[in-house]
């Protein structure tokens, strides 16, 4: 199902590297790390589908890059060396291998559109997607792990197929309007943030909040949702803090992994 980026017959090549700036400062370096720490956590968590999904970053410092997973590696096997920087023209100026296909279409068009987008992950895991593929809005607001998305997200109601080409990737970029998180119908979801750490909390909670309404809708009885006042006041309780309960999220997955898996830093 993946698609190499080099067999899209519109993807211009270019001959050589181009000069490229300083890209192994402490703060790229970072995020490198962070990034690769969450596709650690990402297939622990049976998020990832595959070689399918993938996760990218604006470079710090570097509006017009961005950092993204190489074509045909499991979650599991990647580490901060192995991930590529691109630019949003689909050049590798760093890194062995590419992009694939559909993860340069998306990202690129969404970090060039929505420049609040600085992260952008994209999974078909379980719950979720098993949300995006029922009648109705995806989430009912019966939980309040869900409360943490109330206003936040947006349904791509308009399937189209793979992302292979650019109008689809600004289709979807537009689709997106104000919101965070995007149900993809048929395909799977969609995350936004400003930081590493606030994405990787946004896709750990969303696919929480699936799971439990998945369970209370399998017993058959009616899912009754949250007053719409209470829905709004708990999601402003919850989203006061949320950026700082991010980055102890993200805190707390990385000392795990030191522990367990120090390979994903190299």
């Amino acid at each position: 199902m993946a698609h190499s980026l080099k067999d899209r017959a519109d993807h211009s090549e270019a001959s050589g590297r181009p000069n490229r700036p300083d890209l192994s400062t402490d703060t790229i370096r970072t995020a490198r790390e962070e990034l690769a720490a969450c596709f650690r956590m990402a297939a622990r968590n049976g998020f990832e589908e595959g070689i399918c999904n993938h996760f990218s970053a604006v470079v710090p410092g570097h509006d017009d890059l961005f950092i993204v997973n190489p074509y045909g590696y499991a979650f599991r096997e990647l580490t901060a060396s192995k991930l590529l920087i691109c630019d949003l023209n689909g050049t590798v100026v760093e890194g062995e291998g590419e992009p694939e296909a559909t993860a340069f279409y998306i990202h690129a068009e969404i970090h060039r559109r929505l420049p609040r987008a600085k992260v952008v992950f994209h999974t078909h895991m379980p719950y979720a997607t098993a949300l995006s593929m029922t009648d109705g809005p995806p989430l009912i607001w019966a939980g309040q792990t869900a409360l943490k998305f109330y206003g936040r997200t947006a349904v791509d109601e308009n399937y189209n197929g793979l992302a292979l080409d650019h109008r689809e990737g600004a289709r979807i970029a537009g689709t997106l309007g104000d919101a965070d998180i995007l149900f993809m119908k048929h395909h799977g979801v969609l995350v936004l943030a400003p930081t590493i750490a606030e994405a990787w909390d946004d896709l750990y909670y969303l696919e929480r909040a699936a799971q439990a309404q998945v369970l209370a809708m399998s017993t058959g009885r009616t899912v009754c949702p949250v007053d719409p006042a209470i829905a709004e006041a708990a999601y402003r309780q919850i989203r006061e803090g949320d950026a700082a309960s991010a980055r102890a999220h993200l805190a707390a997955i990385r000392r795990q992994l030191n522990a367990e898996e120090p390979q994903y830093r190299h």
